[in-house]
């Protein structure tokens, strides 16, 4: 869609309006006690819970990606399971009230945030941000993907009904109608904006942090499964199916590769062949390459969230009824080998090594080639070299045994549920937590004198 002019300038005006809405919202917001905002928080989870199907029917339709059944889980998780993590923490007033270091913590604001939603987990992401922010005492301003705008748009509408009817302030969530990069980058550098909260593609959160406001952002993902000779090999093999054909494998947490050692290969490759996998042949994979990545490097829209019935059926390949996931077997790793990139869709890269030592060298290679300080999947039990893992794999979370899409959110795994999972410094992020409305507020510290200057001196 071309866009003209006037609706570049038009898209503007609506961020202004919506910018000083907000920021009037949030200053009678600050005010509410923490039962208020607890109050609101928790209308918002019941409304967009009791419209999860509604929701997820309507972002598979929009966007072509995933389905709508695993939205439906999305969406619940997002509703319920995060509401159910967030509802008991402090987030208003004193924190806390140390009379030993006579240090009192104040929770603050940030204020008003940016929230840049993706198209492949629209929903569920602003469900997410919804409740976070405001769980934080903030306002919150949705800059929508263009791809998913009628199904953010109507999860936005749901919330902010939610949200007045428990006595919100209006104003207190807005959402860009006309989505343009213009648009998006007025919000992005407003002044009045304390904060983003971006997820989505690396040209996207590059801008935000580029916009010269504070910004949490999230790039991809391109997480790496090691099968470790040790592991139940064929629970191991069902925990990375299910993760990657979840939503068709939209989720950045969602394994990328499969590295297994020389000794265990044939047992893997023919478990994941019991499972509903199917091997392509090096012309298949050569094939089916061109269409994975666009010419200037990024991944093409028309595989993501897609079956591997629709994946096929780009070049021409019949596959078994039944099949749930494509393999390729690889010995590279680089920019312009896609299956050593992000894939979010039922696409595996799988390698060989002869011991976990260059294992583990394979998949920090594929985790610096994209996806650093991100998500890495180990299936092993032998406990010494799950700890050789932990203490040099260079990313945000290591889940062990355990699918790693849903693991990475914290579903599967005790980590905080979000969705939105900070990579850390060698990622390029501020943070490396899974992000929650305590990432959302600043902390004031109150600090009594407890010595003299001649006790400093000494």
């Amino acid at each position: 869609m071309v866009l003209l002019s006037k609706d570049v300038t038009t898209s503007i005006k609506e961020v202004s309006m919506l910018v000083a809405k907000a920021k009037n919202a949030q200053e009678i917001f600050a005010s509410f006690s923490q039962e208020k905002i607890d109050e609101i928080v928790k209308k918002i989870s019941l409304y967009s819970s009791k419209e999860a199907e509604k929701l997820a029917k309507l972002a598979n339709e929009e966007t072509g990606f995933g389905n709508w059944q695993d939205k439906v889980i999305k969406n619940k998780f997002a509703s319920e399971v995060i509401y159910e993590y967030i509802k008991d923490i402090k987030t208003v007033g004193i924190l806390s009230d140390e009379s030993a270091t006579k240090v009192i913590e104040v929770a603050v604001p940030v204020g008003l945030v940016a929230g840049l939603i993706p198209s492949t987990n629209p929903t569920s992401t602003v469900i997410y941000k919804a409740l976070i922010a405001l769980k934080a005492g903030n306002a919150i301003i949705f800059s929508p993907h263009p791809m998913a705008l009628k199904s953010i748009i109507e999860t936005v509408n749901i919330i902010t009904e939610a949200a007045i009817e428990a006595g919100a302030p209006e104003g207190i969530i807005g959402c860009i109608t006309l989505p343009t990069i213009e648009g998006t980058n007025e919000l992005m550098k407003h002044r009045d904006v304390s904060l983003i909260l971006a997820t989505g593609g690396e040209a996207m959160v590059k801008a935000a942090y580029s916009s010269g406001t504070p910004a949490i952002g999230v790039g991809p993902g391109n997480a790496p499964a090691f099968i470790e000779q040790s592991a139940d090999i064929k629970q191991a093999v069902k925990r990375i199916i299910d993760s990657k054909t979840f939503d068709n494998g939209v989720i950045c947490a969602s394994e990328q590769s499969v590295v297994v050692e020389q000794i265990s290969k044939e047992e893997v490759v023919q478990e994941f062949i019991n499972q509903g996998a199917y091997f392509l042949s090096n012309k298949e994979s050569e094939e089916l390459s061109h269409f994975i990545l666009r010419d200037n490097g990024t991944m093409n829209p028309a595989i993501v969230g897609k079956s591997p019935q629709a994946i096929a059926d780009l070049i021409g390949l019949t596959i078994p009824e039944g099949i749930r996931v494509l393999i390729s077997e690889q010995t590279t790793v680089g920019k312009w080998n896609p299956y050593s990139r992000e894939k979010l869709t039922p696409i595996l890269a799988f390698y060989t090594e002869e011991t976990w030592e260059k294992a583990f060298k394979r998949c920090v290679e594929l985790l610096m080639n994209e996806g650093k300080g991100h998500t890495f999947i180990l299936h092993s039990n032998n406990e010494e070299i799950i700890k050789e893992f932990s203490l040099k794999i260079p990313v945000s979370r290591m889940i062990v045994n355990t699918p790693g899409s849903l693991g990475g959110i914290g579903g599967s795994a005790n980590l905080i549920p979000s969705l939105t999972l900070g990579c850390g410094a060698i990622g390029g992020s501020v943070t490396s937590d899974n992000v929650g409305p305590l990432n959302l507020i600043n902390t004031r510290r109150v600090a009594y004198g407890v010595r003299e200057l001649e006790d400093i001196k000494g």
